[in-house]
């Protein structure tokens, strides 16, 4: 994703990717596993001031990019951060600055707080027992004479523990609306799930009559199902862009094994069967980073056609990255099943990525949707409306 003739993104991902394999080795991922955290705060402040969180915002609200194109900048740092399946609160927090860069009124010191790395927010928009369906939302926003209280239940909440504020997504008077909740009020519990990922934390949020300023609300009733649009989308981009930094890791280093091993004196790479097994992932890793690659790009233009491009990356690359990394743990044989190596870290990670913000079979629908029947088919979809899928 780098632009060979920008050199202030040259110099950008240079830099990131300097950062990463000091700060982020997959040793120290190790480490973090074995000590039971998530991340640092320093680590994170530190990524914050080489320009990660401001890529969103922009520079009237104190963000800024070096390529003009935040979009892509920022997937380029999630692309870089795959390669060592890097630990840190970028996706949660970049997703909240989505939405708040959108509709800031009233908002600017969490926007400041957040760009700087001093607090970590994540979006708190899946409830139990449900798919990916961010506008069917179960949680409630009650006014009162000095705000609104909330209450529900979220879960897979990304670093919700490490979070001094959440973005919650609530109906209050028959539309869907976003609040900003500080994880410290009177009210808000938060319960640690586990993860199959090493370092991401998730957990269930219950939020008991919790009460907020009217100042909480983030944009209007009207806007906000535009806001949630923009950040399920730059969800999406950023799972898939990390994913085919992870492919293209985990290719390399399984290609190169195979012409490190030997057997009957030539190296086990050099076998047909292997040779169109190579081939075979190249292909769908190329596949998986033109099909993101064209993702941000319609993001970043908040092109009309940018839904129906957010959702064929998504299922691509749900879809594929699992099953070619199982491939490329057989590729190693038996020590590619072992603790010892490397190989599951990258798995967990792009297994965790397939069932959040809508699996494949999810998103595949959203695309009969918006081919067949229009963006509006889909929106009743998520408003609970299941002949979509029975008319499918």
């Amino acid at each position: 994703m780098t632009d060979a003739a920008n050199p202030e993104r040259l110099l950008f991902a240079s830099t990131t990717q300097s950062f990463l394999e000091k700060g982020a080795s997959l040793g120290r991922l190790r480490e973090l596993h074995d000590a039971g955290k998530s991340f640092e705060m320093d680590w994170w402040q530190r990524a914050a001031e080489l320009g990660w969180t401001s890529l969103l915002v922009p520079e009237e609200l104190g963000g800024g990019n070096v390529s003009g194109n935040g979009v892509a900048d920022l997937a380029l740092v999630a692309e870089l951060s795959g390669r060592s399946v890097a630990p840190g609160p970028l996706h949660p927090v970049s997703i909240v600055l989505a939405g708040l860069a959108e509709a800031p009124e009233n908002h600017e010191q969490t926007i400041e707080s957040l760009i700087s790395g001093e607090i970590v927010a994540s979006w708190a928009v899946y409830e139990p027992g449900k798919q990916w369906s961010p506008l069917d939302a179960a949680a409630t926003a009650t006014r009162t004479d000095t705000g609104y209280r909330i209450d529900g239940v979220k879960d897979r909440v990304e670093a919700a523990g490490d979070s001094a504020v959440l973005l919650v997504v609530a109906r209050c008077d028959d539309a869907v609306r976003q609040f900003l909740v500080p994880t410290d009020a009177a009210g808000v519990t938060v319960e640690a799930q586990r993860s199959l990922d090493m370092v991401k934390t998730y957990a269930r949020v219950q939020f008991d009559g919790v009460e907020v300023e009217a100042t909480a609300v983030v944009g209007s009733a009207e806007q906000t199902p535009t806001l949630i649009e923009r950040q399920s989308q730059i969800a999406a981009i950023l799972q898939c862009a990390e994913i085919v930094g992870i492919l293209e890791t985990v290719l390399d280093f399984t290609i190169q094994w195979g012409f490190d091993r030997h057997s009957f004196g030539r190296p086990i790479g050099s076998y047909q069967a292997l040779k169109h097994k190579y081939a075979d992932l190249k292909i769908w890793f190329e596949s998986c980073r033109a099909t993101t690659n064209a993702a941000v790009a319609e993001v970043a233009a908040r092109s009309p056609g940018a839904e129906m491009a957010v959702s064929i990356a998504k299922s691509y690359v749900g879809e594929h990255a699992p099953g070619m990394l199982q491939d490329c743990i057989q590729l190693h044989g038996g020590i590619g099943v072992t603790w010892e190596h490397d190989l599951h870290i990258f798995l967990r990670r792009a297994t965790l990525y397939r069932s959040l913000f809508g699996t494949p079979e999810e998103h595949n629908l959203r695309v009969y949707a918006l081919t067949k029947m229009g963006p509006r088919a889909w929106a009743h979809a998520q408003a609970g409306d299941r002949g979509l899928e029975n008319a499918s």
